[in-house]
């Protein structure tokens, strides 16, 4: 593939390369080795001047490296590249002709192209570069290994990178580990490496982990997997009390990544000490007020999902009096918002399963009425004078709500109470109804999850779900909308279907019974369970009409099929449908335990 820009970047740069610009490269192709390493460290003030404009300015980079002309000028970094500089720099990267001290040049002025445009990633992707560095860090030169690493990382915590790329030689990661020991930058270097290439094998297909799959080592462990076969714990722990910050917090990272949704993994960090210190106390530690929020954030996380994972009991004062209110001091106002979105949604993820901490965060801080601020970003134009500023607070805007619709979804998800504080928080309902429709599709699925949360609530679906009419934009959302969205939706229809449900009858009316037959012929598990189990509801001391209605949407050959489905679930609310359709008793409930409420998840 052709080391080139992407067409109308190339064209426009392009426009303005001379015959002059191309011989600031060409003395990259110079017989002389030392005629070479100049034309990497220096230009002349001809070129410069070229590529700079300005007279004065070229005499003030005559004499410096060339990695510090392209420090901030993404427009010379193309240049470069267009130019064909890279594929010259990786050849003399590679050659063993070239000296240590041209190798790393190049590997310097490399990574500083990488710091450049998602095209210039893309170009030096095109151009082979990471086997490139890879191969350099066989070589025992610490300088030259510490430029590589730099360039590395700056490669792999790009969005265009694959993180696969990392995993396609076995003996990567093994020398990456024995890397870790050379020297801090290298621990540095190689902890972010990791953190950034470390993806989970499966995500679950609903609540927080309804998020898209992602690359994996083909027909191979996944790469938290990987890493902890290689021994990542045992050689990243002791980097917890490295005297360097960087170190500290890569190795945090680290940490946080590979114990998410890993049992194997939680499991082991909390029996691993440091220094006669347990790891756990170690992150306890990292939580206290004094340190940095990054520091305390990432600790809550590593914590967390050592929580999750069962590691740590959720009664445990670690997470009860230290990781749940630091999490929730994270959502105050006095935080940056990336902190209060990175705080909420964490926070909710600690809560989600368990009743009890639900209820201790709901008295935290006054959290419910905190989160409502979440919604006022980005505030009134006229009262930002300062357009950085509008332009941070709309960036944030989407992640402010739907961090907040999260965390109120974990919140409401058991307590009777809790939902009514919820509902009760201003604006909430309009809040919720306007999240229906927003542009952004995670908004809107957390918009669905928190409404999903609150319809548990019988006396909710009989009050402010019917003041609001949300069944008018949830019926909307259900039209058209990825399976994601799909699956928490219909969930949340089967509770708005429910016999005392005033939103039963408007349900009915606006086609629902159509809709709910053709889920049940979903290929998504979730969603033929949630059809079937909506239509089970429906059908629950329905008049004769709705009854022929469902019998004639679903057909007797989908009938059968569903009784034939490999899922109890699927086959347990056939039946109850069956039952529901077939009964003249007043009184006869779900089939499913003698629930009075349809509750999917």
């Amino acid at each position: 593939m052709a080391c080139v820009l992407e067409a109308p970047l190339r064209m426009s740069v392009l426009s303005e390369v001379t015959a002059s610009s191309r011989h600031y490269v060409d003395r990259l192709f110079d017989l002389d080795p030392q005629k070479v390493l100049q034309g990497v460290m220096y230009g002349s003030l001809k070129q410069l001047t070229f590529l700079f404009g300005r007279l004065s300015l070229a005499r003030k980079l005559m004499t410096r490296d060339m990695k510090n002309a392209v420090i901030g000028n993404n427009k010379q970094k193309a240049n470069l590249i267009v130019l064909g500089a890279v594929p010259r720099l990786l050849y003399l990267l590679q050659q063993e002709t070239s000296s240590t001290e041209l190798r790393t040049e190049c590997a310097v002025v490399l990574g500083s192209l990488a710091m450049g445009t998602e095209n210039n990633v893309k170009s030096l992707l095109d151009c082979h570069i990471i086997p490139a560095l890879l191969q350099g860090l066989l070589l025992p030169d610490l300088k030259f290994i510490e430029a590589c690493l730099r360039c590395l990382r700056t490669i792999f915590i790009s969005p265009v990178t694959p993180e696969d790329l990392l995993y396609t030689d076995a003996t990567v990661i093994s020398h990456l580990m024995a890397l870790l020991s050379r020297s801090r930058y290298t621990q540095e270097y190689i902890c972010q490496i990791f953190s950034h290439c470390c993806k989970l094998q499966h995500w679950h297909s609903c609540g927080f982990k309804s998020l898209p799959q992602p690359l994996l080592c083909a027909n191979g462990p996944d790469h938290q997997t990987i890493l902890f076969n290689h021994g990542a714990v045992q050689n990243i722990a002791h980097l917890l009390v490295s005297t360097s910050y960087k170190v500290r917090m890569q190795a945090l990272k680290c940490f946080s990544v590979l114990a998410f949704e890993n049992p194997q993994v939680s499991m082991t960090l909390v029996n691993v000490s440091v220094d006669g210190e347990l790891l756990p106390q170690i992150f306890v530690k990292m939580l206290q007020r004094d340190k940095p929020i990054e520091m305390q954030l990432t600790s809550a996380k590593c914590l967390t999902s050592m929580c999750r994972a069962g590691a740590i009991r959720t009664d445990d004062s670690c997470i009860v009096l230290k990781t749940l209110p630091c999490l929730v001091r994270m959502c105050s106002k006095e935080r940056l918002l990336e902190e209060r979105v990175e705080g909420a949604e964490t926070l909710a993820y600690l809560i989600e399963t368990d009743v009890e901490l639900q209820r201790i965060a709901s008295i935290t801080d006054h959290l419910i009425v905190m989160l409502a601020d979440y919604f006022k970003y980005p505030s009134s134009v006229s009262a930002i004078t300062d357009i950085k500023r509008l332009d941070h607070d709309l960036k944030h805007a989407h992640e402010l709500r739907q961090a907040a619709f999260k965390l109120y979804a974990s919140l409401g998800a058991n307590d009777e109470d809790i939902r009514k504080k919820i509902i009760e928080t201003e604006n909430m309902m309009d809040r919720i109804v306007n999240g229906l429709s927003e542009s952004s599709i995670k908004v809107r699925l957390a918009a669905v999850r928190c409404l999903h949360s609150l319809s548990r609530s019988v006396q909710q679906l009989r009050t402010s779900f019917q003041d609001h009419a949300v069944w008018k934009p949830l019926m909307k959302v259900l039209q058209n909308a990825p399976n994601e969205i799909l699956v928490v939706a219909s969930s949340t229809l089967c509770n708005l279907l429910l016999e005392f449900s005033p939103s039963k009858e408007p349900i009915l009316e606006s086609g629902a019974i159509e809709l709910l037959c053709s889920l049940t012929q979903s290929e998504n598990l979730a969603l033929r369970v949630n059809g079937i189990w909506a239509l089970m509801n429906m059908a629950f001391q329905a008049e004769q009409k709705i009854k022929s209605d469902i019998l004639r949407g679903l057909s007797t050959e989908q009938l059968f099929q569903l009784l034939s489905d490999s899922d109890v679930n699927v086959l347990m609310k056939t039946l109850g449908l069956l039952r529901n359709l077939l009964s003249t008793r007043p009184g006869e409930r779900d089939i499913g335990g003698g629930k009075e409420r349809g509750n999917p998840l």
